[in-house]
């Protein structure tokens, strides 16, 4: 019998996503600033996943990267500094089945969230967490962060910063309970989105640290990994980082590393005169907060609903008889 084969038809009453679709505002970061390629990457991730905007939510802290909520057309909070992340846990933590992301800079992660990153690290929720890395306090315009490079001048330090930088990412490396740990520059925008995308799909909570330009305050930093391809060293593997041909030809300077080698993960975190790109570390069998934690009742609107009113009833006034 002759007809039409139903299985190869494209099912057009279905929801697709365009990338228009998660794109909000206009952003207002400065030309050049790398936070343009991150979120480019983001809502590339977001339309060949297919996430639901309804489904997905963007937490920021402050500072010029945690402007990210504004430009993403999702459900977002603009939270206080240092305070993306015990918000987005939250949300994880009573909304489960919520795609979360947090997005922070330098100083809002490493500076005041300092503690509130470490034990992000030990509760291992299911949240993809990227921190835009420019070495510098750019919305407060140009004081010096735990990232700034020794030596740079700066609102705060005109003299020159005194102190090494902090290392994020052996930091994170070295605390209980840490399952994803990667590392990218965000002026490769193929290895940027697949390192993002390899986070969203881990379970767990995974860090990606993006060394991001600020071209208004830090324009030089980079220089030296921007002008010669071979002082970054792209991790490969193929449980991990795997690279097109064309970025392969660029930059040549690679090396096999497997993710589930913690010993090398933190030898290639404390290069000096290289910088390692890709995935330094994954364990999937790490447990997540929310599973451990997860309520065995589900509440239901109504539910929830009823309990906020049972309180407010506490507080009405009743009009005088």
């Amino acid at each position: 019998m002759f007809g039409i084969d139903t299985e190869s038809i494209v099912n057009f009453e279905q929801d697709y996503y365009a990338m228009e679709d998660y794109q909000s505002n206009i952003p207002r970061w400065c030309p050049g600033c790398g936070d343009n390629a991150i979120l480019t990457s983001v809502q590339k991730l977001c339309r060949d996943e297919q996430l639901p905007p309804e489904k997905t939510v963007f937490v920021s802290g402050i500072g010029c990267s945690s402007r990210f909520p504004h430009y993403m057309k999702t459900y977002g909070f603009h939270g206080l500094h240092g305070r993306a992340l015990p918000i987005a846990e939250g949300v994880k933590m009573h909304r489960p089945d919520l795609h979360v992301f947090v997005n922070m800079g330098d100083g809002d992660c490493c500076s005041i969230g300092t503690a509130h990153w470490i034990h992000a690290i030990r509760y291992n929720m299911n949240i993809v967490a990227m921190m835009h890395d420019n070495g510098i306090y750019g919305l407060t315009k140009k004081q010096a962060s735990p990232t700034s490079p020794r030596g740079l001048k700066s609102n705060t330090t005109p003299q020159g910063a005194f102190l090494d930088a902090l290392n994020p990412t052996l930091t994170t490396l070295s605390v209980t309970n840490v399952s994803f740990v990667a590392q990218v520059v965000e002026w490769i925008p193929e290895v940027l989105h697949n390192v993002i995308k390899a986070a969203y799909h881990h379970h767990g909570f995974a860090f990606i640290r993006i060394m991001q330009r600020c071209p208004h305050f830090t324009p030089t930093i980079f220089n030296e990994l921007l002008q010669k391809p071979d002082n970054i060293m792209m991790l490969t593997h193929p449980n991990g980082l795997q690279l097109s041909e064309g970025v392969g030809k660029l930059y040549k300077n690679q090396q096999e590393h497997d993710p589930s080698d913690m010993v090398k993960a933190r030898e290639y975190a404390t290069l000096s005169d290289k910088f390692a790109v890709g995935i330094l570390y994954q364990n999937e069998n790490v447990p997540c907060y929310e599973d451990i934690r997860r309520p065995k009742r589900i509440f239901t609107p109504e539910m929830r609903q009823e309990a906020l009113e049972k309180e407010f009833d506490k507080f009405s006034v009743q009009p005088a008889s």
